[in-house]
């Protein structure tokens, strides 16, 4: 998300194919009719989506309190890595809102997720922009940076600059994940487009100031601990789970690239978005952000109705799978570019090794 591409991509119809989808028998709802499926559960409940916003920002307020007066370091960090993980789930909130999930046309939630997006460094605007290309194109090749991790062709790959593959290589790498607080968030989400259109994003150059403002007063306030626990270790904690969470739903072994022929929304949720597995309690931390296949599919669904769904919707129960096993990390950074001959992703050596 990081650096702009300038690979061409070329047409993929040709050079992609087919992919190679399983047949569906008669009775297996797929595309409008399995959308159909969905819609019930786009219904929120307007007390339930204000109980679980309320808690969230109550708790993580509550956190973020502890993290900056307690003294006792185990404590304090304790509480700064707890304040880090509400985080997530603040944001998964603050998204479901954006997409008319929950809370649609609530003035007090409009002015709290304003509030919030900026202080979390995810403007409005630039986030709206970036994620809505980012969900109308899913699932197919991309060179660009564009709301999402690029993903690029072996053949590509080959006939790439070195410039190309370095910079391919850096917005792909672990490390880009790790310190996504600085490369996403700050930069791809807050820095560039400011520079790119003052005008349009000057939320972004907003979210930048007012971040950093918040650091600067708990540093005069109550000194580079305060800032440290109360800011940026829980905003490091958070923007890393983010982070990593969106780079692996879309960027795992099993997963499919479709070429522009094939690809549909219905076909983009099930083969390039993953389910990911978790434990209820991360499921909680995360917002259910691992039902990502469902969200893609609809994303009017609330973040607290997507298991329901899944539960509900026979079609929905078998989908690609990760999660959050050192194994399965080690294998969602390694699958970087796709194969259009073995339609599958691999990694960099194997593409340098294949004819």
């Amino acid at each position: 998300m990081v650096v702009d591409h300038s690979i061409k991509v070329e047409t993929m119809a040709t050079s992609l194919g087919k992919t190679d989808l399983p047949e569906h028998s008669a009775d297996v709802r797929i595309g409008k009719a399995l959308l159909l499926a969905t819609r019930p559960f786009a219904e929120e409940s307007r007390g339930k989506s204000r109980w679980l916003v309320i808690s969230t920002f109550v708790l993580l307020f509550a956190a973020l309190v502890c993290a900056g007066v307690v003294r006792w370091w185990p404590a304090r960090t304790a509480s700064s890595i707890l304040a880090g993980l509400l985080m997530v789930r603040a944001f998964i909130t603050y998204h479901d809102f954006l997409h008319g999930a929950i809370l649609r046309d609530s003035r007090l939630a409009s002015l709290l997720f304003s509030v919030y997006g900026c202080v979390a460094l995810s403007p409005p605007r630039s986030w709206k922009q970036t994620h809505n290309h980012h969900h109308g194109h899913v699932g197919q090749i991309a060179a660009d940076a564009i709301g999402s991790f690029p993903i690029i062709t072996t053949c590509m790959w080959r006939e790439a600059s070195l410039a190309q593959r370095l910079k391919y290589r850096a917005s792909r790498n672990p490390l880009t994940v790790l310190f996504g607080y600085l490369t996403i968030f700050m930069i791809s989400l807050c820095l560039l487009p400011f520079l790119r259109s003052p005008k349009s994003h000057w939320d972004s150059a907003f979210a930048l100031l007012a971040h950093g403002g918040l650091i600067a007063l708990l540093w005069v306030l109550g000194g580079v601990h305060m800032a440290f626990f109360v800011v940026i270790l829980p905003m490091f904690v958070a923007t890393m789970l983010g982070s990593y969470l969106f780079f692996a739903q879309h960027s795992f072994k099993r997963m499919q690239i479709l070429s522009p022929a094939s690809w549909t929304f219905y076909r983009a949720a099930l083969v390039s978005s993953s389910y990911m597995r978790l434990n209820r309690i991360m499921q909680w931390f995360t917002g259910n952000i691992g039902y990502h296949h469902i969200h893609h599919l609809n994303v009017r669904i609330p973040f607290y109705r997507l298991p329901e769904a899944m539960a509900a919707i026979p079609e929905l129960q078998s989908p690609l799978t990760t999660s959050l096993a050192p194994r399965e990390i080690v294998a969602c950074f390694r699958s970087n570019l796709w194969d259009e001959r073995l339609q599958r992703m691999v990694t960099y050596r194997q593409a340098s090794l294949s004819p």
